[in-house]
C-alpha cells in the first residue's frame, strides 16, 4: 500500500472492495494533542488527499470439515422448500418490508379456536395423574391404547366391519403418510390427485419413487397426476389413468374442498381392485361433510381389500399442536404374496414410533365421549360459518368459487393468472395470506386456496379487505 502523505496518519485499507488503484479522500482525525498544543495550534481535523493502492487478496480457503457421507440424491430432486414454510417465509419478508402491517393468515390450514374444555380437562387430569404412583405410566402400546382404539372403531366405523385391531393410533395423519411410504418402499409407482396435499408427492420423492422434476410440465417423472378440475367435478377420469401400485386420494380434498360421492368412490375402489392397487385414503376432513358423501372409504363394498385410511383429530378438536390421529389397515388387505399389509405396518410402527402421547390419547378419548363429539361438531360448525363468509365475499365479486360445502377450504379461480402472483397481490395490497394453488400441483395453477380457520373478526376483516381490493 502506498504511504500516506508526510506527516499524515498511517492508513490501512481492506482490499475486498477495491481491485485497482484509486485516489480518494479520507476523513480522519489526528491523534489528541496536549492542552498547550490545542491552544497554540487550532487546526481542526480535515480532509486531505491520500493515494491508496489496493491489492486483491483471495478469500480464505474454506476449511469447514466435510464427512465422506454422500447426500441423499433424492433430496436434490425436491423443488425449493415445502409449500407452507415457503409461505411463512414470504409472510415474514412482507413484515420486514411493512413492520406495521396487520396480517390476517388464511393460508396454512391451522386451527385457531380454543380446544373445548371437556377435552382439555381430560388431558389435564391425565397429566396430573402422571405425578402419582397409581396414575403414572411410561411407554404405551405402539398401536395406541385399547380404549381409544375401541372408541374410534365404535364412533367412525360402526357397522362397516372395521375392528379395534385394524386401527393404529398415531401422532397425526401426516406422520402416518410418511410411515406408509416407508412401508411401501422405493420400488412402487404412485398416483395422486392433481391438485393435492403436497406431502404425498414430496414423501414419494424423498423415498426415491420418482424421476427428476420436469420443469416444462411442473411434474415429477414416474408419478401419475390425476387431474381434478371443475370440468370433471374434481374427480379424475379413471379411464385415462394408467395402473400404479399406490393411489393417494383425499376426500374431502385438500385443497379443492371437493368431496367424492358414493358413486365416484365405488368407481375408485373398482379401479383399484381391477389393477391390483392400494388406495391410501386421507379422510382428515370427514367431519366437515354435510351431504350424503361417504365419510370413510370403508363405506364402499370391497374397500377393505384395497384401501388404507388415515384420519386425524387436528381439524375437529384443534389438535394441530396436540398431535393425534389414526390409520386403519384392514386385515383383509394383502400384498401380492399374500402377506397381510397390517403386519408389516405394525412392524414399521413398532420400529419407528413409541406410540402417541398418553396425555393426547386421554384427550382423544374425551373427544369421542357424547359431550366431546358435540363440542367437536360445534367447532366444525364455527369454521363452516367462516367458510360461508368467504364464499359470499368472492361470489359477490364475481369469482367462481368451489369447495367449501364439505370442507374448511374455499378454492377460488383467477382465470389466466399465475397463482403466486395472485398470492403476492393479496398479501401486498390486502395484508391477507392465502395459498397459491400451484403449490398443490400443476392442476392448481390459476387458483388460490383460502382457509376458513380463523377468528370470526379476522374473517370478517379479511372479507372487507378483499372486497376493497377486487371491487
Amino acid at each position: 500500500m502506498a504511504a500516506a502523505p508526510t506527516g499524515g496518519p498511517a492508513i490501512t485499507m481492506s482490499s475486498s472492495s477495491f481491485l485497482s488503484p484509486s485516489p480518494f479522500y479520507v476523513k480522519y482525525r489526528t491523534a489528541p494533542r496536549s492542552r498547550a498544543s490545542r491552544t497554540s495550534h487550532r487546526q481542526p481535523a480535515g480532509r486531505m488527499p491520500v493515494t491508496v493502492r489496493c491489492v486483491s487478496i483471495p478469500p480464505a480457503a474454506d476449511t469447514a470439515y466435510k464427512t465422506s457421507v454422500p447426500r441423499n440424491a433424492n433430496m436434490t430432486k425436491l423443488q425449493a422448500g415445502y409449500l407452507f414454510p415457503e409461505i411463512a417465509r414470504r409472510r415474514a419478508a412482507h413484515l420486514l418490508k411493512y413492520p406495521d402491517a396487520e396480517i390476517i393468515s388464511l393460508g396454512i390450514g391451522d386451527t385457531t379456536e380454543p380446544i373445548p374444555d371437556v377435552i382439555t380437562n381430560a388431558m389435564a387430569e391425565r397429566a396430573h395423574a402422571l405425578s402419582t404412583i397409581d396414575g403414572y405410566s411410561g411407554y404405551g402400546a405402539e398401536q395406541g391404547e385399547k380404549k381409544l382404539r375401541a372408541a374410534i372403531a365404535a364412533t367412525y366405523y360402526a357397522d362397516i366391519g372395521i375392528e379395534d385391531s385394524d386401527i393404529f393410533v398415531s401422532d397425526g395423519a401426516k406422520c402416518d403418510i410418511s410411515r406408509l411410504q416407508v412401508l411401501f418402499g422405493s420400488n412402487v409407482t404412485i398416483a395422486v390427485q392433481d391438485p393435492s396435499y403436497p406431502a404425498y408427492v414430496d414423501s414419494s420423492v424423498i423415498m426415491g419413487q420418482t424421476d427428476l422434476y420436469q420443469q416444462d410440465v411442473q411434474k415429477y417423472g414416474n408419478i401419475e397426476y390425476m387431474r381434478c378440475n371443475p370440468e370433471n367435478g374434481f374427480f379424475p377420469d379413471l379411464s385415462t389413468v394408467p395402473r400404479t401400485d399406490i393411489i393417494f386420494f383425499c376426500s374431502p380434498n385438500n385443497p379443492t374442498g371437493a368431496a367424492a360421492s358414493r358413486d365416484q368412490l365405488t368407481k375408485l375402489v373398482k379401479f383399484a381392485k381391477d389393477n391390483g392397487s392400494i388406495i391410501v385414503y386421507d379422510s382428515a376432513y370427514a367431519m366437515y361433510i354435510s351431504d350424503d358423501s361417504p365419510k370413510s372409504i370403508f363405506e364402499i363394498p370391497g374397500a377393505k381389500e384395497v384401501a388404507i385410511e388415515t384420519a386425524s383429530f387436528s381439524k375437529y378438536a384443534g389438535f394441530t399442536g396436540v398431535r393425534l390421529g389414526w390409520t386403519v389397515v384392514p386385515k383383509e388387505l394383502l400384498f401380492s404374496d399374500g402377506h397381510p399389509v397390517a403386519k408389516d405396518f405394525n412392524r414399521i410402527v413398532c420400529t419407528c414410533f413409541n406410540g402417541a402421547s398418553n396425555i393426547a390419547q386421554a384427550g382423544g378419548l374425551a373427544c369421542l365421549s357424547t359431550e366431546g363429539l358435540k363440542a367437536m361438531r360445534d367447532v366444525v360448525g364455527f369454521y363452516k360459518e367462516n367458510t360461508e363468509i368467504i364464499v359470499d365475499t368472492f361470489t359477490s365479486l364475481g369469482f367462481n368459487v368451489y369447495g367449501a360445502k364439505n370442507a374448511p377450504y374455499v378454492w377460488v379461480h383467477f382465470p389466466d393468472r399465475n397463482s403466486w402472483d395472485v398470492f403476492a397481490e393479496i398479501l401486498e395490497k390486502a395484508n391477507v395470506v392465502t395459498t397459491p394453488g400451484s403449490g398443490f400441483g400443476p392442476g392448481g395453477e390459476g387458483f388460490v386456496r383460502v382457509s376458513a380457520f380463523g377468528h370470526r373478526e379476522n374473517i370478517i376483516e379479511a372479507a372487507r379487505r378483499l372486497k376493497q381490493l377486487y371491487k
